[in-house]
């Protein structure tokens, strides 16, 4: 094989290796959209005015984008802690017995489906070139691509956050006060939409269930938030 074809092959990019800031961006993004637009619609249901709405959704957009970052990051950091304390036990075990972590990573391969004296082969080149690096990626499942990153993955959660909050928190200020609850409603709809279509085509989804999946979720939080609000307006007053 031309070397250079071989380094074309290696410098293709793949929709899994978005998966990590994907995953982050695309949740805070739709949980910025739904929380603050289905808080809005629920305080809109109660109140008669724009100074409540404006105020719960305000709140709502700092205090969600912190408690994004904060569980982001807690989760990743977590499972951080976890591959590093896998990465020191398996460097342990290399130091105390060689022989048995190579007999080990030969089996993987074995079970994977080679035969017993290539997947030993395979097992020896790999060991030499990298033995830890064998062992997290074959072993471990532990790869560069699934690395965790706390502190990107909470960065993108919190900014995909606040910038989902901002569209219905928008339309609240803009929207008529009669018609601020569907404003919000309908502008949050078609936000959420274009996001399922934005993750589905980054994700290399198919387009149509990745929008009403995210739509149709949306829509039922909104619509349970306006009763809520309706029936507690209608109590208070």
């Amino acid at each position: 094989m031309p070397q250079h074809t071989a380094r074309a092959r290696h410098s293709e990019r793949h929709a899994g290796e978005r998966t990590g800031w994907l995953r982050a961006a695309v949740l805070g993004a739709n949980d910025g959209i739904v929380s603050t637009a289905s808080l809005l619609v629920g305080v809109a249901a109660a109140s008669t005015g724009h100074g409540p709405v404006l105020i719960a959704g305000v709140a709502g957009l700092v205090a969600g984008a912190m408690s994004m970052a904060a569980g982001e990051y807690v989760s990743v950091k977590s499972q951080a802690d976890a591959d590093a304390a896998d990465l020191a036990r398996e460097t342990a075990e290399l130091a105390a017995d060689k022989g048995a972590e190579l007999r080990e990573l030969a089996s993987i391969y074995v079970q994977r489906g080679l035969e017993p004296q290539l997947a030993q082969q395979v097992a020896v080149q790999l060991t030499a070139k990298d033995a830890l690096g064998a062992h997290a990626r074959d072993e471990l499942g532990i790869t560069d691509r699934a690395a965790a990153r706390p502190l990107q993955a909470a960065m993108a959660s919190a900014t995909s956050f606040a910038i989902g909050a901002a569209l219905p928190l928008a339309a609240a200020t803009l929207a008529p006060l009669h018609f601020i609850g569907h404003s919000i409603a309908a502008a949050s709809l078609v936000c959420l939409a274009g996001l399922g279509a934005l993750a589905a085509r980054a994700g290399g989804a198919p387009l149509v269930p990745g929008v009403a999946r995210v739509t149709f979720w949306g829509a039922a939080a909104m619509a349970a938030t306006a009763a809520v609000g309706t029936v507690f307006g209608t109590a208070v007053a």
